[in-house]
């Protein structure tokens, strides 16, 4: 076979066990709650089918439970479960022969959420409902045969092998760290006893499913955990699997409950693989490394440096079903980038909402969502080349609309371009990247620079106007707010404001956390350096001390300024930002010294500073600068001009609604638009 030009790592085959994987990318797993619909059959078939045509190796699915003391989402217990997969399995290897379909088997232990969770000993997660039921040695072995059980059914059910994960904190990892395995018989107390569960787990299943089934075991290399697991115990359980009948090791990092973030946008990319790589090194079996890894040409720099066998990219999956076929093809500049936000896939699952993604609004909603040519192509005009008009432009135009789109500015992006500039935001570019690249395939006639009005619209004849014109900040009623001292968030990020020593922030949502990150930052953005990354969070990548991190306080760079983040409301400042990522936000914050207050009342601005209320007693905030992020009002004035001319128009984004900028309702409220224009 001739190696791929650009990327011959990623686009040689591998074999795995008996089993030939045509290339070194797979579909990580990711519960998307489609799992637990009515109509699963159908939606993960034509989920998993669009990203097997997409040109992936092989496809992890979610995780399954093989017990019903598994916690949320499906199992598989018995034939009438096995049903489901069958119909998955079979449109899978139907439409693409030649891609692996893997059910991943996930026991989530004391993370389960509910009173019949289990474990090895009552240790209640930080992050979990309940303190788990400790296993008895009846219990123990009832969940290995379990395990058991559920890859036999697997096998049945036309899946070509099983993940069983064993990391994350969920059941198989708390009998490896002591801290949660707390027992004194033959399934706790020293390493060999601690590592028994996963390795009798492990041998119960290959001996239900034989030597012709993958079956990959996924591994806490550095979970993150203060006396976590210790490097050489890492090893000599990899190395004890593999003796025991696995075929691939798959490497992950952190616990749910770790003080570290591993896949926010923060995370710089690969930023975890150098720790796969030292494992590589100790088996003869393939690895697979994940975690921020969103492009092919990342893909191939791990790869090429020995990092790892096989690249998992489990959300740039969501982002981009087709992501494969374009690096093959030399169309990565199409690639509709995964921007690690969280905001439509983790924090959905976290809070019991069906997956999806922010920048594909497609992603887990494929049988309901189909963009198909249009019946009657029509001249459309869209004006406001932000997040929601960007989308609706561009999917209007793939199905053969006639699109001119409108912008005031001199570069597409709208708020976008705000988002780009913060540290640690830096994935955002490759959106707007994208978006540039899909102006030019589908023929969008792009004006920029132009501020057009309702009167140039109706004469132009545009069967149909769509209004995205965005937001206008609001300007609190408050004394002194013209004083020269109040300043807008948005001049602040574009560079155009001066911000002194001393600064008062008027408003705690996402956009005033942005700001207070963007001008408290010193130095390189973590996002762009590991070294840097590594020092912020208190990770020792170079010693690999137990669990990876330090246990000594991180340092966070910052430039010294005083700043204090205000809301009026009296709930804790930041408890609105993401589930799985509003956390890192308000630590790093803190650890730049940045005060948060909560429950105040404005009441002036002037010379001496910002005048206000807490708890009913007057303060003076003596600051140099107040930067206000009040929110945000909707840019109607086109739209209601349009509407007095009698012209059809349609409002989308945070011109429809801007109570909190959210890119993706916007991108989600057009893409349901466009497809149905």
């Amino acid at each position: 076979m001739t190696p791929h030009p650009r990327y011959p790592h990623v686009f040689s085959p591998l074999k795995i066990g008996n089993t030939l994987v045509k290339n070194r990318i797979l579909m990580g797993s990711m519960h998307t709650g489609l799992e637990d619909q009515p109509d699963a059959a159908e939606r993960l078939s034509a989920y998993f089918v669009e990203r097997a045509k997409g040109g992936v190796g092989m496809i992890i699915t979610g995780g399954i439970g093989p017990h019903p003391t598994a916690g949320y989402g499906a199992k598989l217990l018995d034939d009438k479960d096995a049903a489901l997969h069958r119909q998955v399995t079979e449109a899978v290897h139907a439409a693409a022969p030649d891609v692996k379909i893997v059910m991943q088997i996930l026991h989530t232990g004391p993370l389960a959420g509910t009173a019949d969770c289990v474990a090895p000993s009552p240790v209640k997660s930080r992050i979990g409902r309940h303190a788990p039921n400790e296993l008895t040695e009846e219990g123990i072995a009832e969940q290995i045969a379990a395990f058991a059980n559920c890859a036999r059914l697997a096998q049945q059910a036309g899946y070509d092998g099983v993940e069983i994960i064993g990391s994350a904190g969920y059941l198989i990892s708390t009998f490896l760290v002591e801290k949660t395995n707390q027992r004194t018989d033959q399934w706790g107390g020293s390493w060999d006893n601690r590592m028994r569960f996963p390795r009798e787990v492990i041998r119960a299943v290959r001996a239900a499913v034989g030597l012709d089934f993958v079956v990959i075991f996924r591994i806490a290399a550095m979970d993150m955990l203060q006396g976590g697991m210790a490097w050489d115990e890492v090893v000599s359980l990899a190395q004890a699997l593999e003796a025991d009948g696995v075929d691939v090791i798959s490497t992950h990092f952190c616990w749910h409950e770790s003080f570290v973030p591993t896949i926010a946008t923060m995370v710089p990319r690969a930023a975890f693989t150098q720790v796969t790589g030292r494992l590589r090194k100790a088996l003869s079996i393939p690895v697979i490394t994940s975690n921020r890894i969103n492009m092919p040409q990342v893909a191939e720099d791990v790869l090429a440096r020995g990092d790892a066998d096989l690249v998992s990219m489990a959300r740039p999956m969501l982002a981009d079903a087709e992501l494969v076929n374009k690096a093959r093809e030399g169309r990565e500049d199409e690639i509709n980038t995964c921007i690690a936000c969280n905001q439509a896939c983790l924090d959905h699952t976290f809070t019991g909402k069906l997956t999806s993604c922010l920048v594909n609004a497609r992603a887990c909603r494929e049988t309901e969502i189909a963009v198909l040519p249009a019946a009657a192509p029509r001249r459309i005009a869209v004006v406001g080349a932000g997040p929601a008009g960007l989308a609706y432009a561009a999917i209007a135009a793939e199905r053969g609309h006639k699109v001119t789109l409108y912008d005031a500015a001199d570069e597409i992006g709208g708020q976008f371009n705000l988002a780009k500039q913060i540290p640690g935001k830096e994935e955002f570019y490759e959106t707007l990247r994208y978006f540039a690249r899909m102006i030019e395939v589908h023929g969008i006639d792009l004006r920029l620079g132009t501020r057009i009005d309702a009167a140039r619209l109706k004469d132009a004849g545009f069967d149909e106007v769509i209004v995205a014109t965005g937001i206008t900040p609001r300007r609190p009623v408050l004394d002194g707010i013209d004083h020269p001292k109040a300043v807008s968030y948005v001049d602040v990020i574009r560079g155009k404001a001066p911000v002194g020593q001393k600064v008062a922030i008027m408003g705690a949502g996402g956009i005033g956390f942005d700001v207070a990150e963007l001008i408290t930052h010193q130095g390189t953005s973590a996002a762009l350096d590991v070294a840097v990354f590594a020092r912020e969070w208190g990770v020792d990548f170079a010693n690999h001390p137990r669990g990876g991190v330090t246990g000594i306080e991180p340092q966070v760079a910052s430039n010294g300024r005083e700043v204090t983040l205000l809301q009026r409301k009296a709930t804790p400042v930041g408890q609105g930002l993401g589930k799985t990522t509003g956390w890192t936000h308000r630590l790093t914050l803190q650890r730049r010294g940045v005060k948060m207050v909560s429950g105040i009342e404005y009441d002036r601005i002037d010379d001496a500073g910002l005048h206000c209320r807490i708890n009913g007693e007057p303060v003076l905030m003596e600051v140099d600068t107040v930067i206000v992020c009040a929110g945000q009002e909707p840019a109607r004035g086109l739209y209601d001009d349009l509407v007095a001319l009698g012209i059809s128009a349609q409002l989308i984004g945070g011109a429809f609604e801007a109570a909190e900028l959210d890119a993706k309702r916007a991108i989600k409220q057009a893409t349901e638009l466009a497809v149905a224009a």
